[in-house]
Formats: structure tokens, sequence, C-alpha cells
């Protein structure tokens, strides 16, 4: 039964989340508590949910996830791209329709830094002709 436990890491601006799929009944626990309790919005538990519905594996796995860093929605997207990779590991069947969703590729947008002499990353300071 251990040798079906599956391990993959998924990341999502400055989320990381960790992930363990093992053959269950679809239970996902984050950090200690359930999808329901972690997450709030609806969007978010759905986004999480994804590579299940894509790859018609839904109900078939339980997934122990511990997430750290960013917020709900970098965390969510964190968890979702930690599943994906764990699904394809476990059976490589599963590659094609995750990746043409996208759920395998590592989303790299992340906020851009303030540059010195600008209000932020883009925005100047306002300016006054006369």
């Amino acid at each position: 039964m251990a040798a079906a436990v599956q391990y993959a890491t998924g990341k999502r601006k400055t989320a990381v989340a960790r992930v363990w799929l093992t053959p269950g009944n679809g239970e996902i626990v984050v950090n200690n508590r359930s999808l329901d309790q972690y997450f709030g919005r609806e969007i978010l538990r759905n986004l999480v949910q994804l590579p299940f519905v894509v790859s018609n594996t839904a109900g078939k796995f339980s997934v122990r996830a511990t997430v750290a860093g960013g917020g709900h929605a970098g965390q969510a997207g964190a968890l979702r791209h930690g599943i994906a990779k764990a699904l394809v590991t476990l059976n490589t069947g599963l590659r094609e329709p995750v990746k043409k969703e996208g759920f395998l590729t590592r989303d790299s947008r992340v906020k851009e830094r303030k540059k010195y002499g600008q209000k932020g990353a883009r925005r100047r300071f306002q300016y006054s002709k006369r």
C-alpha cells in the first residue's frame, strides 16, 4: 500500500504545495483541515479539483497536502499544480489531458518589483510642468 503513495510539489506565485496522492475516496485534506474549511471560496475549491475532473479520476484518489506562503489564490494554484504532477507520475496515460489544460506548466507570473525613482513597478511620480 505504501508504494501507491505519490508525492509531488506545486508552486504558484510565492506559494508552495507539497502533495501526497493515495488511492482513496476523493477526500482532500489541506494543512490538516478539509478542503471546504481551508478554502472558503467555491471558485478556489473548484480550481483545486480541476485536475481530477479533466482526467476523469474524481473520487478515486485521496489528497493530503501542506501549503505554505502566498495568499488563498496562490495556494489553490500551487495545490492544483502539485495534484496534476502527482497524477501524471502515478499514471502516465493521464499526461495528455492534463497537459492540454495547462496544469503541468508552472505559472511563472509573480509581482513585479518596485523601481527606484518611481511610485511602483510601472507608475511614475506625478509630473508637474510648472
